[in-house]
């Protein structure tokens, strides 16, 4: 995980300076501001340390702060056993969502599982005919319909499909046009009472994709998503490109959200679970000796 944290861990240890065993905290402080995390988060991990940090004692703050105060408050994704098991990929346009899609699906079939994608962004013809190019490359069905269909229709008729198919898994995308737009926020709750409808009320999962050079700045747009749809987990793209990492823990603190997988390049399988661990690992070896 060190790697897909490269820039990021580059950019705390070029403020920093020199890495020692023991650390400022005002050092500390101002190398985790530029990486991205909100100062306010920053001010309740660094509250109880002493002026000159350990290695141990930052590594004690950051677990804490990914349990919360008991093991019991630790975010963790939520478990859906229907089959199949349908997810609905929401984000602005330009985060990956359609690569993230294939990516996923990918790995669903590496496993072994019956995949079933359905090209829900009928507005943009591009995006249509990106996945359909997924679809044969990795070796699964898609469902498509002419550009400006409705897009509710699409998942519905996706998920009958997959139903009557067996398949295991089913992905199925949505527009990402501007988050601020009525009609989309809309558009996106009439689909996801189609998906609960076409599955006889069974759950299902709503990912939401973000930009990682993006930052904090996505948690804004991901906010609004989440009022609208109650997302279910992130997937974090492009992180192998940015200094911003540290945004990781603005997402989870202000949204309350599991991040799921992280995209660290263009490749089918470059798709990786988040690990708290190693996110950690990653931060205290750009600081410490």
């Amino acid at each position: 995980m060190f790697n897909l944290f490269k820039k990021t861990a580059q950019n705390i240890t070029a403020i920093i300076g020199t890495k020692s065993p023991t650390i400022d905290k005002d050092k500390l402080e101002e190398a985790l501001i530029e990486s991205d995390i909100a100062y306010e988060i920053i001010d309740t991990l660094l509250s109880h340390l002493p002026q000159t940090i350990k290695r141990n004692e930052l590594e004690v703050a950051l677990q804490r702060f990914f349990r919360g105060e008991s093991y019991y408050d630790k975010i963790t994704p939520k478990k859906i056993h229907t089959k199949p098991l349908v997810e609905l990929i929401i984000g602005v346009n330009g985060a990956g969502k359609t690569t993230t899609i294939a990516k996923l699906a990918n790995k669903y079939k590496s496993e072994g599982k019956k995949v079933l994608l359905g090209a829900g962004d009928t507005f943009r013809a591009a995006a249509s005919e990106q996945l359909k190019l997924w679809s044969e490359k990795i070796g699964t069905d898609i469902i498509t319909t002419q550009n400006g269909g409705d897009p509710s229709a699409l998942a519905f008729d996706t998920i009958q499909a997959g139903i009557a198919r067996g398949v295991d898994n089913i992905i199925i995308d949505t527009a990402g046009r501007l988050h601020n737009q009525t009609n989309l926020k809309n558009e996106l709750a009439k689909i996801t009472r189609v998906c609960t409808k076409a599955l006889n009320n069974q759950d299902f999962y709503k990912i939401l994709i973000l930009d990682g050079t993006q930052g904090s700045s996505a948690i804004t747009q991901a906010k609004i998503f989440h009022e609208t749809l109650q997302i279910d987990g992130v997937i974090i793209t492009k992180l192998d490109g940015t200094s911003k990492g540290g945004a990781i823990l603005s997402i989870i603190y202000e949204l309350k959200l599991p991040i799921l997988f992280l995209g660290i390049g263009e490749k089918a399988s470059d798709l990786v679970a988040f690990e708290e661990n190693a996110y950690i690992q990653s931060i205290l070896d750009s600081i410490f000796e």
